[in-house]
């Protein structure tokens, strides 16, 4: 499955546009390899995706072409989630 499709099709990302705009711009890996939006994920691949200041890590437990909200979140599992440190300056 491509990897915008899984993102959006698993609730990660709500739309399969914004999913490939991510992509596209480098800031997602999938095994540690810098992945674009037509990469091919499969079942034990982690992705780590760059939100902003935040990085999550998750791990594709299944593949569905089509699921309903409650459904979603069985595709992946969430390994870490680390949010970037902002200095404070006053």
């Amino acid at each position: 499955m491509r990897l915008d499709k899984f993102l959006k099709v698993s609730r990660v990302i709500k739309r399969r546009s914004v999913a490939k705009e991510i992509a596209d711009k480098g800031r997602i890996l999938v095994n540690g390899k810098v992945a674009k939006s037509a990469t091919d994920v499969a079942v034990g691949d982690k992705l780590e995706i760059k939100f902003g200041n935040r990085t999550t890590v998750i791990e594709v437990k299944n593949l569905l072409d089509s699921t309903k909200k409650e459904d979603a979140a069985e595709m992946y599992v969430i390994l870490s989630e680390e949010f970037a440190q902002k200095d404070n300056f006053i």
